[in-house]
């Protein structure tokens, strides 16, 4: 087996496996299960998950790999594509309907270049017909050096009376047209719309072996520099575009084995932003909802242990079945609400993470790093999760995620005043909810005070606590009838197919998340010369680790 030191686990972000160099690692240790069956089949126009949890790791392999008679292209939306919008909004004086416009012809132009390149029965087409014209004007407008990047087809879209003019010149040469049309710069909706229809005249005529499914990635990043407004008119725009072409134009495509689709990588709180209608049906008939959540009793079977398991097993020398053991050979502690002796140490990762693939290599990436010194180490230990300095460093790289999920809808002035209500509790992980009302009374005045403008999160007491819920900072906490059970809801494990954005309850009790309490510097009281106990619980109510294993109840039917 290999030294803790030899292990490789990877890269957090799986965007990095685009690099050929990492491609042959990321195709030996990815681990193929029915995210990916469902991902090939036709009616999916949007693949759908919190950060971190393989996004981006499924589209790579698909644009690795031909996966069956699958051949998939990853794109990823960079800030430059934005600006570019921001310029034609501001020039064109574009609508919604432009912007889905737009996004059909750089989807379309996108598909036709890829299917040009990786086709292998299109020989004839290339020779002859309106696949070759629409292939030559590709070549004359970029001088045969078009790279097939979202940027690149926007200079089709920014210059499209040129572009027309050139679909036009070559239809006459093909036959397809008996004379060369006029555009004008100031039609700029008719010009998309000419060169739209000829894009999927060429499509309609082409008979593929494939399937071509496009991938578009990076919407889950909002650029610094791009309005919140700007950036939800072009996805809302590109969200439509997709579902327009993959169920009202490619399947009306006739007499061919393979099929083109695009699929849309999206979170769930944006997914529900676009505006979609009939919503409900999209997410769970045209959609992959990525779901990693591990139950504690049936842990060695859920798809997160498997895919950590697999990482490990891949890189010995050897067959191995369950390298987890052999690196992790200790047991989670009993406690008096978890009194059995056999769950194993993968319980305490499940509980200090949000169950995705990214949370648990993280920790594996900081354990390694806090054990560099002892090169020949075998295996580790408890200890080494219990140490100081691995926790404070998870517990940064965790407010750090949350951190970037806020700034993707405010600035950062607004992120450092969110991070003021934690001061408020004094140290405190736990309170109720008439104990919530004062803290944030005093994170209102205090707001106040400043001549800061009030975040849009802090309108009410208990809009802010939804918000904090839906960063799954907190978690509320309900009793059994008879008060012997406790049941704690996170908001990630309450997300399902009819519910992608839980609620949260009132007048119950809440707690932080385990791994944030080091990083929001909780967990312990402070005295500031008053009254500590002013908000205090009981003494029972106080945080300890028997109350954080208590979760683990409803799970294990304890």
């Amino acid at each position: 087996m290999k030294k803790i030191n030899e292990l490789n686990f990877g890269f957090p972000d799986a965007e990095n496996y685009k690099r050929r160099e990492n491609r042959t690692f990321f195709n030996d240790l990815f681990i193929k299960n029915e995210y990916l069956e469902q991902l090939c089949q036709p009616q999916i126009s949007f693949l759908v998950g919190d950060k971190g949890t393989g996004k981006t790791a499924y589209s790579l392999y698909l644009a690795n790999n031909r996966y069956k008679n699958n051949i998939g292209f990853s794109k990823f939306i960079r800030e430059t594509d934005y600006q570019k919008f921001i310029t034609l909004k501001k020039k064109k004086d574009l609508q919604l309907s432009d912007y889905t416009s737009i996004w059909k012809v750089i989807l379309l132009l996108l598909l036709a270049e890829e299917v040009h390149e990786n086709e292998p029965n299109l020989e004839i087409l290339k020779n002859f017909g309106k696949f070759k014209y629409l292939h030559d004007v590709i070549d004359e407008y970029y001088a045969s050096a078009f790279s097939s990047e979202i940027n690149q087809a926007m200079q089709f879209i920014e210059e499209s009376k040129y572009a027309a003019e050139l679909m036009s010149k070559h239809a006459k040469i093909a036959g397809e047209e008996k004379e060369t049309r006029t555009f004008n710069e100031n039609r700029f909706q008719i010009n998309l719309f000419y060169i739209e229809k000829k894009f999927k005249e060429a499509l309609a005529k082409i008979k593929l072996k494939n399937n071509h499914i496009l991938f578009i990635d990076g919407i889950d990043i909002r650029p610094d520099s791009v309005p919140f407004g700007d950036y939800l008119e072009c996805i809302k725009g590109l969200s439509n575009a997709i579902w327009d072409l993959n169920n009202d134009f490619f399947p009306t495509i006739k007499d061919t084995k393979g099929r083109l689709r695009v699929v849309l990588l999206v979170r769930p709180d944006i997914f529900e932003s676009l505006g979609l209608q009939n919503l409900n049906t999209k997410i769970r008939s045209n959609s992959v909802l990525l779901d990693w959540t591990a139950e504690y009793r049936t842990y060695e079977n859920s798809k997160l242990y498997l895919l950590i398991n697999h990482l490990l097993n891949k890189q010995q020398e050897e067959d191995v079945n369950n390298a987890w053991q052999y690196y992790f050979p200790y047991n989670a502690p009993k406690t008096e609400f978890l009194n059995r002796s056999d769950y194993t140490s993968f319980i305490e990762f499940i509980r200090y993470s949000y169950h995705r693939p990214r949370d648990i290599i993280s920790m594996l990436d900081i354990l390694k790093e806090n054990n560099r010194h002892i090169p020949l180490k075998n295996n580790f230990e408890k200890k080494d999760f219990d140490n100081s300095t691995f926790k404070s460093k998870y517990s940064n790289y965790v407010l750090g995620e949350i951190k970037d999920q806020l700034l993707f809808y405010y600035q950062l002035e607004e992120y450092e005043l969110f991070l003021k209500f934690f001061e408020f509790l004094n140290g405190k992980i736990a309170f109720n909810y008439e104990e919530y009302l004062i803290l944030f009374d005093k994170y209102s005045e205090y707001i106040d005070s400043t001549s800061k403008q009030k975040p849009r999160f802090t309108t009410s007491a208990n809009e802010f606590l939804q918000f904090l819920y839906d960063l799954n900072i907190i978690c509320y906490i309900e009793y059994s009838k008879d008060g012997q059970e406790k049941f704690f809801h996170w908001c990630f494990k309450e997300k399902s197919y009819s519910n992608l954005s839980p609620k949260i309850k009132e007048h119950r009790e809440y707690q932080i998340f385990y791994s944030l309490t080091k990083a929001l510097n909780l967990g312990k009281e402070f005295s500031d010369g008053k009254n500590t106990h002013e908000l205090a619980y009981s003494s029972s109510q106080n945080y300890s680790e028997n109350e954080q294993l208590q979760e683990q109840l409803q799970a294990l039917g304890v």
